[in-house]
């Protein structure tokens, strides 16, 4: 059986992840395992997948459709709260199956729903909307899902960056509770300004609204998010059942024996403003605090260190850390300075995907270009080229438009410079080419004749080799 996202976040926070450490999210296994066993008219109260120690303590009956359906009517604000099988098979998932993970936000809940409420009041939009991060990231700010959205709103790095979300090899504004939220809400109103209808918004949260409007399409250009439900992505299908689902279950947990044990609660702390580098470690064995309690406060630090930078950085700091400050603020800040920076400038420069201290540029593919060639042209890694534009594979195709970061000095030149293409005689394979790829390239050659001139005996190549054409 697959493991739900929520499942893996339960055993991230069980084994004792540190909050430093970004989680992973399997987003879309969860919606795969509960529809299909509604489609499959699987019982979803089975006890015998009660996972220890549910099965010693008291969990309620499956409610009936009518009560479930008449409870949600009682709690329906803004947005609707549609009852069906699937939103049923969703609430019995929170209520029955995976009672730990309900908890878990029953904890978390006080942490970052005040946050929320405040930002929501001030665009004017549905108070329950706060319960959409809760699906998306599981109340963790430093989630990341495996198609690499960030924090509690799941950003897209080109969608963040377009509410204003800056990340680099320091710094991910994704994680950042408060600026991640604000972004959220003003991209929530918008996908309420394109469709008027909030389910349809809400698909197109977890979908893009592209893909929304190709359902409407296809639909015949129905206009509500049930009558386009067959024509969405299997994971948007089961986006809007499962916020439904788990709004029953955050109101309901009494009902449903789940108690609201143990809230936790936000650390009390102070602001200290920073201008130049600081070593995390450092500046927390001095002041006398818990480096946890630092990556706590700061999730959307994503090294152990402050990064020097024109912008001075916000930094949370426990109120004990800040009393130390006053009494020896320079002679700190003076050490902590001193201490790490070449090595994670270094550890900064050699991740893939890195932006620190570069600019955007936009590449259209071309025909005969391989992700080597312009990986080549750019001065820039393969592995850049990939996490920078989301890809897996070595795939690209003509009229697909690439994201590239590079250095400012070098923009101008690889705007004009021309591609390297191959020569009449010879080719120099790159990362991921295949005697396939390489014979599409010119005309009438073949992988046979690849084989022949070059004596291979496989298909197998490696990066550098030189080819004989004819």
């Amino acid at each position: 059986m697959m493991k739900s996202w929520a499942l893996l976040l339960i055993l991230a926070f069980s084994t004792g992840i540190s909050r430093a450490q970004e989680v992973t999210l399997e987003r879309d296994s969860l919606a795969e395992q509960v529809e299909s066993e509604i489609l499959a008219g699987d019982s979803l109260s089975d006890p015998l997948l009660f996972a220890f120690p549910q099965q010693y303590e008291y969990i309620p009956a499956e409610e009936t459709p009518e009560l479930v359906a008449d409870r949600l009517s009682c709690i329906q604000q803004t947005i609707p709260l549609t009852y069906n099988s699937n939103v049923h098979g969703f609430i019995n998932f929170f209520t029955i199956r995976n009672r730990d993970y309900t908890r878990l936000m029953l904890r978390r809940k006080d942490l970052y729903f005040p946050l929320f409420e405040k930002h929501l009041a001030q665009h004017n939009l549905p108070e329950e909307l706060k319960y959409l991060s809760i699906i998306e990231s599981g109340l963790n700010p430093r989630a990341i899902s495996r198609a690499s959205a960030v924090g509690l709103w799941q950003f897209m790095s080109f969608t963040g960056r377009y509410f204003g979300l800056h990340n680099d090899g320091y710094i991910d504004d994704r994680m950042d509770p408060e600026k991640s939220t604000e972004a959220a809400c003003r991209y929530m109103k918008q996908l309420y300004s394109i469709f008027g209808n909030w389910e349809l918004a809400l698909a197109a949260y977890n979908s893009g609204p592209g893909t929304v409007k190709r359902a409407i399409r296809r639909s015949g250009y129905k206009k509500t998010f049930w009558e386009i439900y067959r024509y969405l992505p299997r994971e948007t299908r089961s986006y809007v059942p499962q916020y439904v689902a788990i709004i029953y279950a955050m109101n309901y947990a009494e009902e449903h024996n789940l108690a609201d044990l143990a809230p936790e609660e936000v650390m009390p702390h102070d602001t200290v403003m920073l201008h130049h580098y600081v070593h995390l470690e450092t500046f927390a064995q001095l002041t006398g605090t818990c480096l946890d309690d630092l990556h706590t406060l700061n999730p959307s630090l994503r090294r152990n260190a402050v990064p020097e930078r024109e912008k001075p950085f916000v930094l949370k700091v426990p109120v004990a850390a800040k009393l130390s400050l006053l009494d020896n603020r320079v002679a700190i800040l003076d050490s902590s300075s001193r201490v790490g920076k070449k090595e994670i400038e270094a550890l900064v420069r050699n991740t893939p995907g890195n932006t620190t201290g570069r600019e955007p540029v936009v590449y259209k593919v071309r025909y005969g270009d391989a992700l080597g060639l312009i990986a080549q042209r750019y001065k820039v890694r393969i592995d850049d080229l990939r996490k920078w534009n989301n890809l897996r594979g070595n795939m690209i195709r003509t009229g697909q438009k690439l994201t590239i970061w590079v250095v400012p000095s070098q923009r101008t030149q690889a705007s004009i410079a021309p591609v390297e293409m191959p020569s009449d005689k010879t080719y120099v394979v790159q990362e991921g080419d295949t005697l396939w790829d390489i014979s599409r390239k010119f005309k009438g050659l073949t992988v046979e004749k690849l084989k022949a001139l070059n004596n291979l005996k496989d298909n197998q190549l490696s990066p550098g080799m030189k080819l004989i054409l004819g």
